[in-house]
């Protein structure tokens, strides 16, 4: 490796020499803002002759390329593409300014020093050659020829029109002054001596912006010889990328596949800065590309159905399509890594088609169940990282419902009960608009053959039957209390909810004037309307607390339906696996199996042994809870311990007293565990 000082343009001029972006490198993504920054730096450093250089970073490369074309030399730029992209366009506009004023010798000196090779052969013609896109891209620029719109969006053609802005031909001089005093640093890198991928990764620790996805592309392709980097790319981490890709917002979501990916592959979630770590951990890539091959079309058949869960238009088959929606409002993003295990299965012919519907449903009836509960949503990391183990394929449906029935505690699939008892006074129209158009778009569509669309939509609206403004004859009717209890208790509750396409006609006005409204002779009024939702309200004579009671459950009736609760006997719930602290049976006469801390056994014979394990751990993680005066009190954490009748140390400084029963030994550990945030990471399993 070597390093040197440079200036810029003498590093740009360099003859016979073509700067190649290589198809591991991110896309060329300068905003305009960066732009303008630069632009400024170099009008002023050209403006100023207090200064003698502006130093613009670092550019590294590799040299002595074993695949160069003819006789040009090749340097494989990896890390410096955004910036010598961006002042090759400004060179471009420099170009074509000179042009514009007639200057054909600062035109031609311009182009063939910085911009083409002038003898070379076509592929190498360019001094920089991004890639596909951006190449495209760049030699629709250096034609000239504006008279036919470049056919794609193009990150290049923007900036460049930025500079053609923002530069006028006065300015040329100016400019060229500012670039003679760019400097860099350049590193050059050869091929077989220098450990490319160790200083890419360097480079990025110390603030190059690149994502998981980014890297673990580099990490893919960057020791590959220049043809087999592009077949590698082009047969499947193109694939991938494309895959990975929201349709509605452009955005990348390679970074996020692969941290499920690896999920599924591990039963442990990455953390979202250590995804690039621990791809390398788990495909050691030493040159087999057979190996890297057969990794890499099992990486791209999931991004498929990836593409599915994210773009739930691209599945062919209408009902599994209309699932697919209604998890994507959900966003139950948590879940992917089981649902692509799930839909490798349907694909593979495992389960059919009504099965994996059943299992999308399912899904979907747990989380929204604790939803509605209120149940804290961290604890679905760890159930959806693990749940696809516990299917048998024998009987898949069946022991999916199993496991998720026997949850408990944070975990729980809340049963019907729980549900009505929340649901009753849930606020539902002051959630995510998702989340409430999901809610009231399966109500109305269930079993219903004329779907009703709610989102995207403006000709259908959420309406308050009892209105959030209401009409004084709401309260002379319904009297002071109930109008109160009303307003307080159910005004934005599922009962009180309904859809209208004439919200604005029905307004605040009392429940009658609303059922019967037809201005016009446009039936506004809800004994005119065909929704479902609408049925009850069209046939009622009045609005108040008895009503809404009523309405209330033909909603969770219906409810019951669409979310149900899996089907299984109180046998199948016994359990006799890991148990949450918090949940599990009082320790009093009974014998540790084993414990489960942060999904690793942990290593106690008994009751005793784990209590000391467990705050021996915790101490370490965070010792500042322990000094709180109400657990120090409770632990009689000391660092004297000749005051306790039966000292253990926790740590060299502090002791507990250990001269305690199981049960008091328990409350101690999820006193702490509460106070940490870290309920979901004890479990239990006793001895039979």
């Amino acid at each position: 490796m070597k390093a040197n000082e440079i200036q810029f343009q003498r590093f740009l001029a360099q003859s016979e020499t073509q700067f190649i972006i290589p198809v591991y490198q991110r896309n060329y993504d300068w905003p305009v803002v960066q732009c303008r920054q630069l632009l400024d730096d170099i009008k002023t450093a050209g403006r100023d002759s207090n200064i003698s250089s502006h130093f613009i970073g670092s550019i590294v490369y590799i040299h002595d390329d074993v695949y160069s074309v003819s006789s040009t030399r090749e340097l494989t730029i990896i890390d410096g593409q955004q910036r010598l992209t961006t002042l090759t366009l400004l060179h471009l506009v420099l170009y074509n300014l000179a042009k514009s004023k007639g200057d054909e010798k600062l035109a031609n000196q311009i182009q063939k020093t910085y911009l083409i090779n002038e003898f070379a052969d076509d592929d190498a013609k360019l001094k920089l050659r991004p890639t596909s896109n951006n190449n495209a891209a760049l030699r629709y620029l250096l034609r000239s020829d504006f008279s036919e719109e470049f056919s794609e969006y193009s990150r290049l053609i923007e900036n460049y029109n930025f500079f053609n802005v923002n530069i006028n031909p006065d300015d040329i001089e100016l400019v060229q002054k500012g670039l003679k005093k760019l400097i860099f640093v350049e590193i050059s890198l050869e091929r077989d001596k220098d450990d490319a991928q160790k200083i890419f990764e360097s480079l990025n620790s110390t603030g190059l912006e690149l994502n998981p996805s980014d890297l673990i592309r580099n990490y893919i392709l960057m020791g590959l010889q220049y043809k087999l980097q592009n077949r590698i790319y082009e047969n499947y981490w193109r694939h991938i990328e494309i895959a990975a890709t929201h349709s509605e917002t452009n955005a990348n979501r390679v970074s996020d596949f692969i941290r499920d990916f690896l999920t599924m592959e591990n039963r442990e979630i990455p953390n979202k800065n250590k995804v690039y770590q621990e791809f390398k951990k788990k495909y050691p890539l030493k040159g087999d590309i057979q190996y890297l091959e057969n990794v890499l079309i099992k990486i791209r058949k999931f991004a498929y159905y990836y593409q599915k869960l994210i773009n739930p238009q691209k599945e062919e088959d209408k009902a599994i399509r209309y699932q697919l929606g209604l998890i994507n409002k959900l966003e139950i993003n948590v879940a992917y890594p089981f649902f692509l295990e799930a839909y490798d299965d349907y694909a593979n012919g495992i389960i059919d088609k009504q099965t994996f519907i059943r299992v999308l449903e399912l899904i979907q009836s747990f989380t929204w169940r604790r939803f509605i509960v209120g149940l804290q949503t961290n604890a679905l990391n760890k159930i959806f990282m693990n749940l696809y183990q516990s299917i048998d394929k024998s009987d898949y449906f069946n022991s999916l419902e199993k496991s998720l029935a026997k949850k408990t505690g944070t975990q729980r699939f809340p049963k019907d009960g729980e549900v009505k008892q929340f649901l009753r006074e849930k606020d539902l129209y002051n959630i995510q608009s998702k989340n409430r158009n999901y809610f009231l778009e399966r109500l109305e569509n269930f079993e219903n053959r004329e779907f009703v669309q709610i989102d995207n939509n403006s000709d259908i609206t959420v309406e308050h039957i009892f209105p959030q403004n209401p009409d004084p004859k709401w309260k002379q009717i319904l009297g002071d209390t109930a109008y109160q209890e009303i307003r307080e208790k159910f005004l934005n509750t599922a009962a009180n909810l309904t859809l209208s396409g004439n919200n604005g006609k029905l307004s605040n006005k009392y429940f009658t004037d609303k059922r019967d409204m037809n201005e016009e002779d446009k039936e506004q009024g809800y004994k005119f309307s065909r929704l479902w939702l609408n049925k009850h309200l069209s046939l009622i004579e009045k609005w108040d607390i008895e009503e809404i009671e009523v309405r209330y459950q033909l909603i969770f009736e219906r409810f019951l339906r669409i979310w149900g609760y899996p089907s299984v006997s109180d046998e199948d719930l016994i359990d006799d696996s890991e148990i949450n602290i918090f949940d599990v049976d009082e320790p009093t006469f009974k014998k540790l199996d084993y414990a489960l801390f942060f999904d690793q056994k942990v290593p106690a014979k008994n009751i005793s042994d784990l209590y000391l394990y467990i705050l021996r751990s915790l101490f370490e993680l965070n010792p500042n809870i322990f000094f709180s005066s109400d657990i120090k009190d409770k632990l009689s954490l000391t660092s004297q311990k000749e005051t306790l009748r039966e000292a253990r140390a926790i740590n060299d400084t502090y002791f507990v007293e250990v001269n305690l029963g199981s049960k008091h030994k328990f409350d101690k550990i999820k006193l702490l565990l509460s106070a940490m945030d870290l309920s979901d990471e004890l479990f239990i399993k006793y001895k039979k």
